[in-house]
């Protein structure tokens, strides 16, 4: 499976504030139904590339780019498999996934933000109990990824493909370009196939 083109990449920042609030202050005492049964769904599904020669090129350029921030080659290498996976997946370019990675988290899977987002994708931990699955851990990178992934896949399909306004939601800017630029400029210097 690969992920379909996206037609404009413009830019975002990324803590997922999964209400579609517009300050990361704010709350709300429901979540959104739809994405709650996607990350459900998620949760419970358990190969990402269909070829090796592709597997081969992507995982050798993409550990490249990553060896400064991930210097462990095993790890770094199993990072990426999981990035990856998750992100075709959910119909989502890789590259994207690792910039949004590279702004929200800075690859720290222990990173944790003011508002309580946790790990690499800077998921919101109340997700856990809100699909039944209190004892994962938003550290763990591919729990990460998983729901990371269906809450960016969520967004995009929820803002028609529109990159900018699918990563505002994900960062509770909506209404802002911020950090969608903030993302697409990492993209497109670090992350893109050129």
């Amino acid at each position: 499976m690969t992920a379909k083109p996206i037609k404009t990449w413009s830019g975002f920042f990324l803590i997922p504030m999964l209400f579609g609030m517009t300050s990361p202050a704010q709350t709300q005492t429901q979540p959104d139904p739809e994405l709650r049964r996607l990350l459900i769904e998620a949760a419970n599904d358990s190969s990402s590339f269909e070829d090796r020669f592709d597997a081969e090129v992507w995982l050798t350029d993409m550990s490249g780019r990553l060896a400064r921030k991930v210097p462990d080659a095993r790890e770094r290498l199993q990072l990426l498999k999981q990035i990856h996976f998750e992100a075709t997946r959910k119909d989502l370019h890789p590259e994207l996934v690792l910039a949004v990675i590279d702004i929200e988290s800075n690859f720290d899977r222990f990173a944790i933000s003011s508002a309580g987002a946790i790990g690499l994708m800077q998921v919101m931990p109340f997700w856990l109990k809100e699909i039944g699955r209190p004892d994962d851990n938003l550290v763990d990178a591919q729990t990460n990824l998983r729901m990371g992934c269906t809450i960016l896949k969520y967004y995009m399909d929820l803002e028609n493909q529109d990159l900018i306004r699918a990563l505002a939601r994900y960062n509770g800017s909506k209404g802002r370009r911020k950090y969608g630029d903030l993302v697409i400029d990492r993209l497109n210097r670090r992350w893109y196939r050129n």
